[in-house]
């Protein structure tokens, strides 16, 4: 099995469908002539041409409204923004065409789009380009947003958004782009809702997902050292939420941290944990913490960045609490 760059699984996935599907295409700022400000698109303007590989000016609002109403005639295109720092500007285009069109039509019309690309921190990338948005749009009913954590779940995860008749989020870390892993070739999809059990144990569940995925299982390991055992669960899927797989892990190991790299208020974190508390309440020995990014703009200056973020010492800190110890 090939190992692939997270960004390389991403390509993978685009080219793979649009090879299959001539109605799908990608546009955004700078996805063609300059490969992509990540280089996700690389190569994708020379195989597949400037009328499926299509750069834009820097105008979300207007390229995003463009990709709504080709889905709307039976296209699927790709929207990468090239931060989701700026997909606020699309919020009207989002909210109230993407997600209504399929209700206020009765179910004549869909927009099965994606739009997908970067968020969160990355190194000293100040307050406007380092926000994790991800609640936001996990808020809007018709919308389904994933957050693939590694480079197998980006390809599989991201095929089967581009299939689905429904308008599909995916966030994509930036500090996730470089990161390597074993990818399967050809035909393979994941399906959207499922969450995964990254690592097994019995002591503590913890909820993580994108970058904070990976964080986790670095906790997680550095806590096996000191003989507590770690439960480490991927949620894939943010909505909708696999709540049979965060139960289940709710009923073996009784204690549940989530870590989440957006701000505490309203989180997503917030809605596992009020969801765990309706579901799973006899099962827990201890209430749920929740270790998340500061209520603060992320800083520029690195130690404040560093401060203001989720990090080992905090996750530790958190399960340390919840078993009382």
């Amino acid at each position: 099995m090939p190992v692939l760059a997270y960004r390389d699984a991403l390509r993978a996935a685009m080219r793979e469908e649009m090879r299959r599907d001539p109605n799908v295409f990608l546009m955004g700022e700078e996805v063609g002539f300059y490969n992509g400000a990540f280089k996700v698109s690389r190569g994708m303007l020379d195989e597949f041409g400037q009328k499926r590989v299509i750069d834009t000016p820097i105008t979300e609002a207007a390229f995003t409204g463009i990709g709504i109403g080709a889905a709307m005639v039976g296209l699927r295109p790709i929207i990468e923004m090239m931060t989701f720092n700026f997909a606020i500007l699309a919020l009207d285009q989002i909210i109230n065409n993407a997600v209504k069109v399929r209700s206020m039509s009765g179910g004549q019309l869909s927009v099965p789009i994606v739009i997908r690309g970067p968020g969160g921190s990355a190194l000293r990338l100040a307050a406007q380009h380092s926000q994790s948005l991800e609640s936001l749009f996990c808020h809007i009913p018709g919308l389904k947003v994933i957050a693939p954590s590694h480079p197998r779940d980006a390809k599989g995860l991201l095929k089967s958004a581009i299939r689905d008749d429904n308008p599909v989020i995916c966030f994509e870390a930036q500090a996730l782009y470089g990161t390597t892993g074993e990818v399967p070739e050809g035909e393979y999809t994941l399906p959207i809702g499922k969450a995964q059990v990254r690592r097994e144990g019995a002591d503590v569940t913890l909820i993580g997902w994108s970058k904070m995925q990976l964080l986790c299982m670095k906790t997680a390991e550095q806590l096996s050292e000191e003989g507590i055992d770690a439960e480490v669960i991927d949620p894939c899927t943010l909505r909708p939420l696999d709540m049979e797989t965060l139960v289940n892990s709710v009923r073996k190991t009784h204690r549940v941290v989530i870590v989440e790299e957006a701000w505490p208020y309203a989180g997503v974190s917030a809605e596992i944990a009020d969801r765990i508390y309706y579901n799973a309440l006899g099962f827990l020995d201890a209430p749920i913490e929740r270790v998340t990014g500061e209520d603060v703009p992320i800083p520029y200056a690195k130690n404040l960045e560093a401060a203001a973020l989720p990090s080992a010492a905090k996750i530790t800190a958190a399960v340390k609490k919840v078993m009382y110890s």
